[in-house]
Order: structure tokens, then C-alpha cells, then sequence
């Protein structure tokens, strides 16, 4: 709605894991270089986690355009909320294996068949696994068991799990702790520091056409990133508001009066974020304000 008005090619604070807009911090190149490591080293299991909205479904699409120009086979697990039956039967779709892909045990005979041929051929194959802190046990369970699939030269399946931070506190369970001995490679993302926020913005936007910002002021930056502590789509999700808040008023500089507006519309809380005091709502009694003490006694 706004992009003609600010000059934009696109909108530049889409929620969508778009990875033409990954911003390479540190911290993400890292986790990136580790991800692709892992699957040419075959190493095995990796983890990457971090807090909601950081950035790992960014991160899995990374990867998936990397396999996919590798021509690397792989499954691509986006919804974790799935029984044993359910899993096998997605691994079968995505792989195509040529089966009866509602039998477990068919399942299990091609997909060993075709990793064979794979690895004879010197290619992997790698299944990802996104939201995995929400697998049920037994699940889990099947995973490392595919971990039992290998020859000389190393695993014949690469698995990547990648969740919140419960994902990790879900493998320090003793029935977990022969999957956490096979995990060789772990990543984490982390929310923004102050200037990673300032940054990320700035990179966004000049990725549309706007390669020095003037629409967000050093004051207004900060306060982005307090409010937002970090989190890359909380980032977006303000400064989207924030575009379209200007776009109504017709300037094409935001303020902080109107990121207070984006906040309370948000209901975004912050640390030292102060409250407005409570007002009494319509249709109620006011608070009957006693004494302390009997005045006539």
C-alpha cells in the first residue's frame, strides 16, 4: 500500500522467511556455515534453536535453496504436530519413494534402498525438521533410529531439528540422551543487539530501493529496538506499522508519537515500559476509599 509512496520496489517488512532479505549478521552467517557443513561433512544430527521470531524458518529456507541448487535430495518437515504414521508418510511424499507410504514398514525398505543409491552415487540426503520442540517422544525416538542408517563414509541421512529453546531443554531428557550423544553440531540464534537492529533495517531497505533511510531517525531506532528486544519479527511487524502510519499522515518521516501508537496497537511490553494508570470502565463502581483508623475514636 505504501511502496509507491516511499519509493519502495517491494515491501521491505514482510513476515515471510524470504532468504533474498536475509540479513547476514554474525551470528546468522555462522549458523548458516554450520548447517551446510553439516550436511556436506554428513555429520548427522544437527540442532539449531533460538526464541520466536529470531529467524531459524529464514535460515531453513537458506538451506533449502542451497540443496535444491546442490540438487540434493530432501524432506522438509513443517508441521511437527504428527504421529509416527504421519511422519513416515511425509518422508515418503517428499522423497517420492515408490511405496506403500501408510505402511511404516514399506516406508523404512525404500527409504534405506534409496539412501544406498544415493551414497553410492556420493550424495547425502538430509531431512528437516522445523518446530521440533513440538514432536511427541515416540516420534523423537524414530529420528535417532534413522541414525542408525550408515556406511564407511558417514550418515546416509543428515537430520536438521529446529525449535525454540525447548527443543534443547526436550533433549536433556534421560529417554532422550542417546539422540543428544548423536547431535554433532548445535546452532543458536539470538535476538539483535542495538546496532544489529539499526542494521538490519537499513539493509532491508536499501534491498528495496532506499539505500540511505531517512525515514527512521537514530532516536527512533533505539526505540525499535527496545520494544521489539531484538527479535527480527517483532522488528518487521513495527516497522511495517510504522510505513503505514506515515503513509496515512503523508510524511515520509516516522516519529516516536507514532511508534507509542504502533506499541499500544501491537500490545507490545517492554523492560521499563511505563504503564498508563488504570482508569475505572464504564458501567463500573468506583473503588470505595476507606480511612485507616476511625477518626472518632
Amino acid at each position: 500500500m505504501y511502496n509507491a509512496f516511499f519509493g519502495f520496489s517491494e515491501s521491505p517488512f514482510n513476515l515471510s522467511p524470504d532468504p533474498s532479505f536475509l540479513y547476514r549478521s554474525a551470528q546468522h552467517e555462522e549458523a548458516l556455515a554450520n548447517l551446510i557443513y553439516g550436511v556436506q561433512s554428513r555429520k548427522g544430527f544437527i540442532v539449531l534453536t533460538g526464541e520466536v521470531g529470531t529467524g531459524k524458518t529464514t535460515m531453513l529456507e537458506c538451506l533449502r535453496d542451497f540443496l535444491e541448487a546442490q540438487r540434493i535430495e530432501f524432506a522438509f518437515i513443517f508441521n511437527s504436530r504428527i504421529n509416527t504414521d504421519q511422519f513416515f508418510e511425509m518422508i515418503a511424499y517428499d522423497l517420492d519413494l515408490r511405496c506403500q507410504r501408510t505402511s511404516k514398514t514399506e516406508v523404512l525398505f525404500q527409504l534405506n534402498e534409496t539412501l544406498i543409491q544415493q551414497a553410492n552415487q556420493g550424495r547425502t540426503t538430509v531431512l528437516i525438521v522445523d518446530e521440533a520442540h513440538n514432536l511427541e517422544w515416540e516420534v523423537l525416538e524414530e529420528i535417532r533410529m534413522l541414525g542408525n542408517l550408515e556406511n564407511r563414509r558417514g550418515k546416509l541421512i543428515q537430520v536438521i531439528l529446529a525449535g525454540q529453546p525447548e527443543l534443547d531443554r526436550k533433549l536433556e531428557a534421560p529417554n532422550l540422551r542417546q539422540l543428544k550423544q548423536r547431535i554433532v553440531l548445535r546452532c543458536a540464534l539470538d535476538p539483535f543487539t542495538e546496532a544489529d537492529t539499526a542494521e538490519y533495517i537499513q539493509a532491508r531497505l536499501a534491498k528495496v530501493g532506499m539505500p540511505k533511510q531517512t525515514v527512521f531517525t537514530p532516536e527512533l531506532l533505539a526505540g525499535i529496538h527496545l520494544r521489539s528486544q531484538g527479535i527480527p519479527r517483532l522488528i518487521n511487524g513495527i516497522c511495517d506499522n510504522l510505513l503505514l502510519t506515515a503513509f496515512a499522515l503523508e510524511t515520509r518521516e516516522c516519529t516516536m508519537e507514532m511508534l507509542d501508537e504502533v506499541s499500544a496497537d501491537m500490545r507490545l511490553d517492554w523492560p521499563g515500559r511505563r504503564r498508563p494508570p488504570q482508569t475505572q470502565r464504564y458501567g463500573e463502581s468506583p473503588v470505595e476509599q476507606r480511612p485507616l483508623y476511625n477518626r472518632g475514636d
